[in-house]
């Protein structure tokens, strides 16, 4: 016990305390502390409870260090000036001391603190007495307490590793739960490990801590001499006591984890309806033996561990499922469209219901269309489930049929209303389609109840390009709605086309158009490069989470490597009017040679005039000559004939003698390309000759 005093000032006048003849009688020792001059004074039962003779002690706390062991001195001075401090009036305390014969036994001592009117502390009187008697009752209560604590300590831990597991939806869910602080780690293990059953096999999924994997583990046969494999194999739990034990009945595994100092483990198997999915193994270093309450308790909560994990592979399955038929529905490549610069990117939602719930009816699409000109479409289907995507996979084939077939933007929207509402589901969709000419940068946007496009200009502004639309696709034809209007948006080059469903919008508490104005910010800071630029803006996706699917679709259209119309014509001729054919064929031999193109007039000529005259004879109705110039990069001059007939042209085999059936192999011969596209109320036959530079 450290020296309180030192001081100089008299002994009080009735110092030392008179112990009380009913302490002595009780086996009491009493003491008398003097705070200010630093002496211990004890009765003739004190010494006898400190072992000590008169002759051996001369009042100075310090030399009761010879029966007071440093530790406990230590505790003792602390507890004393603690209670000081706090201004408590007595305290008490169990301490061990040394006797002479060198065995500790135990002591209680309890003292007053005495104060002046100024509340300083002046004495301490107060008792020692010999405890052992009592403590040894009290150590068995003790003991038994402590039991009782760390049972109820396993069981709470048991309750909080369950109750988390609950929330836990993957296969690595489950292993960090169990490897947090309300994991099995609680239950003082030093490493844990785990593995799944495969095909007779166990992979290993989880092991302990940096260092502590084993080389050849990764994957094992259920037959080999392994713990894990052979609680799979026997479906009972195993405890190792003692690491002898440990390296006679596992010599293979032994010698690579002795640096862990593993002297205790339990290896459990996972057990879902008689069936072992796994197993799980605790490594302790600091026991010796389980007892039956503590297997009890593991062997509960492997069982719950096995249920957790059993629901987190038919979550990871069904998540897999989900996935694939997500990637299936959309589109599994996007084509190169020359004069153009493309991104598209998907991103599942991450609901918290039911498995198999991270797929919706969030799509896009990019579709080539007649002319040169490009289809771009993101749409969304309502709901968030298998139903919805396969409902999409629908709706996103036949609206790509019917751009493809030529059909005008609104009536594109239109049927693509008309199919959803006749296939028989409660499902509708909104939807955006963007029909964008890419040599003059005219965008014709239809919009079906779908947010408004986004423009980020060469300088690096972002706006919201206000589209005026209609009801989403299924309501619209419900409710007789079909007049899609068509608004047009300028596309310079260098500008960005960005089409996006809401997912990548909305957010909680905060209203949609706020929504956007944080996504414009957003992309007005981004990269320049499309593809970063959608990387981008995912990751920042994937940062706020949210249950919604986000789909997105950049198209930035290209400066001077953007083919243009460098001059164009375009001529009626209706079916007897041999006039008009005369008129037309002479309107395709000057323009060919104002153009520059006169060493290819013949050519050119030759093969429009056997277009026309195709569609003349094999159709009932007109047909339009359209003849253009496009630049940037290779000069081509391009023919267009278009018919109201759907047929389409095909080679026949001329016989020695014939003189039809030669038509096409002609226009293969001369041309450097060509080929057939369908238009909204009949075909166009294209082809394309490469002509030197003009001015």
């Amino acid at each position: 016990m450290a020296d309180r005093g030192g001081s100089a000032l008299s002994l009080p006048d009735d110092w030392p305390a008179h112990p009380d003849p009913i302490l002595a009688l009780n086996q009491m020792g009493s003491f008398d502390w003097d705070l200010d001059a630093g002496l211990f004074h004890m009765d003739a039962q004190a010494h006898e409870v400190f072992d000590l003779r008169p002759d051996e002690y001369d009042g100075d706390p310090e030399s009761l260090g010879v029966r007071v062991p440093i530790a406990e001195g230590r505790r003792l001075d602390t507890l004393v000036a603690q209670a000081i401090k706090d201004g408590s009036e007595n305290y008490g305390a169990y301490f061990r001391l040394r006797r002479r014969d060198g065995t500790l036994r135990w002591t209680h001592t309890q003292g007053y603190i005495r104060r002046d009117e100024t509340g300083r502390p002046r004495r301490i009187i107060g008792i020692v007495r010999d405890a052992t008697r009592e403590l040894s009752d009290t150590e068995a209560r003790s003991e038994q307490a402590a039991q009782d604590a760390a049972r109820r300590e396993q069981t709470n831990v048991v309750q909080l590793t369950t109750a988390a597991l609950a929330h836990a939806r993957t296969v690595q869910d489950v292993i960090d739960v169990l490897k947090d602080t309300h994991g099995l780690t609680h239950l003082g293990a030093t490493s844990l490990v785990m593995g799944l059953a495969e095909a007779g096999r166990i992979r290993l999924v989880a092991e302990g801590p940096a260092g502590s994997f084993v080389p050849g583990t990764l994957v094992t046969g259920i037959e080999e001499p392994y713990p894990m494999s052979e609680v799979v194999r026997t479906l009972t739990p195993r405890f190792i006591e003692s690491p002898q034990e440990f390296a006679e009945r596992y010599p293979i595994l032994w010698p690579n984890i002795t640096d862990l100092k593993i002297t205790a483990a339990a290896y459990l198997p996972l057990i879902v309806q008689g069936r072992p999915i796994g197993a799980m193994g605790l490594l302790y270093n600091d026991r010796q033996s389980f007892a039956p309450e503590e297997r009890n308790v593991l062997v509960a909560l492997g069982s719950s561990i096995a249920q957790s994990m059993q629901r987190a592979m038919f979550y990871e399955q069904e998540k897999d499922l989900a996935t694939n038929l997500q990637q299936a529905m959309l589109p599994r490549t996007i084509p190169s469209v020359r004069g153009a610069d493309i991104a598209v990117r998907y991103r599942a939602g991450t609901t918290s219901g039911s498995l198999g719930r991270d797929i919706g009816g969030d799509w896009y699409d990019l579709i080539p269309l007649p002319g040169g000109r490009v289809g771009a479409v993101i749409g969304d289907v309502q709901g968030h489930d298998a139903h919805a995507a396969a409902v999409m996979g629908q709706l996103r084939i036949v609206l790509r049929a019917y751009a493809a077939e030529g059909h005008t933007p609104g009536a594109v929207m239109a049927r693509a209303s008309v199919f959803l509402h006749e296939l028989d589901t409660d499902r509708f969709a909104t939807c955006l389609y963007a029909e964008v000419d890419l040599s003059t940068g005219v965008v014709q946007v239809v919009r079906a109840g779908h947010i408004d496009p986004l423009l980020r200009h060469p300088d690096g502004s972002c706006r919201r390009a206000p589209v005026e639309g209609g009801l989403p696709l299924g309501l619209s034809a419900e409710f007789g709605r079909l007049d899609y209007p068509v608004s047009t948006v300028e596309l310079d080059p260098g500008t960005t086309l960005l089409l996006c469903t809401d997912g990548l919008v909305e957010q909680p508490g905060i209203d949609l158009d706020d929504g956007i104005q944080i996504l414009v910010a957003l992309i007005a800071d981004g990269p320049h490069d499309v593809r970063d630029l959608a990387d981008h803006l995912i990751e920042v996706a994937e940062e706020r989470g949210g249950d919604d699917d986000v789909a997105l679709l950049l198209l930035r259209r290209r400066g001077l490597d953007t083919p243009h119309s460098g001059g164009r014509l375009q001529q009626h001729v209706a079916p007897g009017d041999p006039e008009a054919l005369t008129v037309a064929r002479h309107l395709i031999r000057a323009a060919v040679r104002t153009w520059g193109a006169g060493a290819r007039a013949d050519e050119i000529e030759l093969v429009a005039d056997e277009l026309i005259t195709n569609v003349l004879v094999h159709t009932e109705g007109a047909a339009v000559v359209t003849l253009r110039v496009l630049t940037g990069g290779e000069r081509r001059l391009r023919v267009e004939v278009e018919d109201a007939s759907s047929a389409l042209p095909r080679r026949r085999d001329a016989g020695e003698s014939g003189v039809t059936g030669r038509g096409l192999l002609l226009v293969d011969l001369l041309t450097d390309a060509w080929g057939v596209e369908a238009r909204g109320r009949g075909k166009c036959v294209w082809c394309e000759f490469l002509v030197p530079g003009g001015d």
